[in-house]
């Protein structure tokens, strides 16, 4: 089975080690890549400077709330680049407003997930995703 890059897109330094983690523990040949804000993550996309050797990710798990660009720009810019449109993008953040799921939605998320405050409950709704879009669901080749 080849491994599914993911880009992790996340400021919460506490998030990000529990997230790398939730792959740890569960699936050795995902890489899981981080990048920190809004800015970095489209560089990372985009094969950018430090990010010319960067993987095409097959899945994306985005913060809403970032520095520099939000999530919601990071999103919107995303499926509107006929190069980065077919990722798969889950947003996982801490955000439950109504108007955050709905206009994730609009601007095309593939999923929208609140974060569990548990740590245990946080580990499991990431294996769930992994497991998701890894065992159930095709994803492009990138």
């Amino acid at each position: 089975m080849q491994p599914i890059e993911v880009l992790l897109v996340e400021d919460d330094p506490g998030d990000v080690l529990m997230t790398k983690e939730a792959f740890e523990e569960h699936k050795v040949g995902n890489r899981l890549h981080v990048v920190s804000d809004g800015v970095e993550a489209l560089r990372f996309l985009r094969r950018d400077g430090e990010y010319a050797d960067a993987p095409r990710p097959h899945l994306i798990l985005l913060d809403l709330n970032l520095p520099r660009k939000d999530g919601r720009e990071v999103l919107e810019e995303v499926k509107k680049d006929e190069e980065l449109a077919h990722i798969p993008i889950v947003v996982l953040t801490t955000s439950e407003a109504e108007e955050d799921i709905l206009r994730s939605y609009r601007l095309h998320a593939n999923a929208y997930v609140a974060k569990p405050v548990d740590f245990d409950q946080f580990i499991q709704v990431v294996r769930q995703i992994d497991d998701f879009f890894v065992t159930v669901v095709r994803l492009p080749k990138g």
